[in-house]
């Protein structure tokens, strides 16, 4: 188990999560290539319980801590991706949800995605804050009352809140590196060109940092 500190990134995990959503983010995270500072972050991964999840993808994850030991004051960050349960049984990932305003209301950035912004809309936690998700339909159809500050973007930040579209998993993971202040703004640029764009030239500035 990793040891936590301010330079943790916690990553939520549940049954059915969407692989695709965080791999960019957590796997450029922990590989330390090209950052302002290699090894400064590590991600520790946080569940309901003790017990094994299975991702969407087939994956047997065993999480590191349970959603009790979460604590903003050890947290650099709190990530949410997608799973069925935000829409099949979203009162089975409500805490997550309520976790997330704990760690807004303390100044700690929260990072979600797809069926995860559901879990914020029911919560309140986009009411006043500019965010996206999947489509504005999705959003209203939880009742919430932040419809107007719904941005049709894939990635949108205010302030510590990330929010993105399900099928921006790359433009999510450019947000995250940039609020955590991951690396120097050209490599973030590049490395959106390189993942998003597929622009090769962009490979040739991250390796001169490399």
């Amino acid at each position: 188990m990793s040891t936590e500190s301010a330079t943790t990134v916690h990553l939520a995990v549940y049954d059915e999560l969407a692989d695709w959503e965080i791999g960019h983010a957590v796997s450029q995270i922990r590989s330390g290539d090209w950052q302002r500072q290699p090894g400064r972050y590590d991600v520790v991964t946080v569940g309901l319980t003790g017990a094994p999840i299975t991702t969407m993808g087939g994956l047997t994850v065993l999480p590191d801590i349970t959603l009790t030991d979460l604590k903003p004051t050890a947290s650099a960050m709190l990530i949410l991706p997608g799973a069925t349960g935000w829409d099949t049984e979203p009162e089975s990932l409500a805490p997550f949800a309520s976790a997330a305003g704990i760690f807004l209301d303390a100044g700690v950035p929260v990072a979600a995605i797809c069926g995860a912004t559901a879990g914020l809309a029911r919560e309140g936690l986009l009411d006043h804050r500019d965010h996206t998700s999947a489509v504005p339909e999705y959003l209203q159809a939880t009742g919430y009352a932040g419809a107007d500050r719904y941005r049709h973007d894939l990635a949108v930040t205010d302030g510590d809140l990330i929010t993105a579209n399900p099928t921006a998993p790359v433009e999510f993971a450019r947000q995250i590196f940039l609020r955590l202040d991951l690396h120097q703004p050209r490599i973030v640029d590049a490395w959106h060109r390189l993942f998003a764009q597929h622009d090769a030239s962009a490979y040739m500035v991250l390796q001169e940092e490399a």
